[in-house]
C-alpha cells in the first residue's frame, strides 16, 4: 500500500468499541397497534424487552416505522461490536407478537446475539428479509 493510501479501518473507535447488542423495536402504524393486532400485548412486550435488556445489558430501542408492515410486530436485532467483527450483521424478525418469540428475542440477545450466538431455531423461523431501502440504506 502506498503512503498516499489509507490502510482500511480494521477498528473500532470510542462507545462503537465496546457496543452492546440492541433489539430495534418497530411501534409504527401496524407494529405496536391494539386495533389491528387486538390479541397481542403491546405494551407488555415492550416492557418485557427492556426489562430484559437492563437485567442483561443489552439495548432496546423504538422507531416509528421499519417497513414490512404486512409482517408486525418487526424487531431488528443488532449485533454487538463483538459481534459485528465476529460476522454478525442485523437480522430481522417478524410476526414477533407471541410470548415464546419475545421470550427467545430475549434469550438470544441475552447470549449475545447475531455473529456470537445461534438463534433458537424456531425464532429462525420468523426471520424476514430487510425491506429493499433499508438494506440499500445499510451499505452507505
Amino acid at each position: 500500500m502506498s503512503a498516499a493510501t489509507p490502510a482500511p479501518r480494521t477498528f473500532l473507535i470510542g462507545a462503537a468499541r465496546e457496543r452492546p447488542c440492541t433489539l430495534v423495536v418497530c411501534r409504527g402504524c401496524c407494529c405496536g397497534d391494539p386495533r389491528k393486532h387486538p390479541g397481542t400485548d403491546h405494551a407488555w412486550q415492550l416492557e418485557r424487552l427492556r426489562s430484559g435488556a437492563a437485567e442483561h445489558g443489552f439495548g432496546v430501542r423504538t422507531t416509528d416505522c421499519l417497513g414490512p408492515c404486512d409482517q408486525a410486530n418487526v424487531i431488528v436485532v443488532q449485533p454487538s461490536a463483538a459481534g459485528r467483527r465476529a460476522g454478525g450483521r442485523p437480522t430481522w424478525i417478524g410476526f414477533a407478537m407471541d410470548d415464546d418469540c419475545t421470550e427467545e428475542v430475549l434469550e438470544w440477545a441475552a447470549a449475545g446475539g447475531p455473529g456470537l450466538a445461534q438463534p433458537p431455531i424456531t425464532l429462525e423461523l420468523q426471520f424476514i428479509d430487510p425491506p429493499r431501502d433499508a438494506r440499500v440504506r445499510s451499505r452507505r
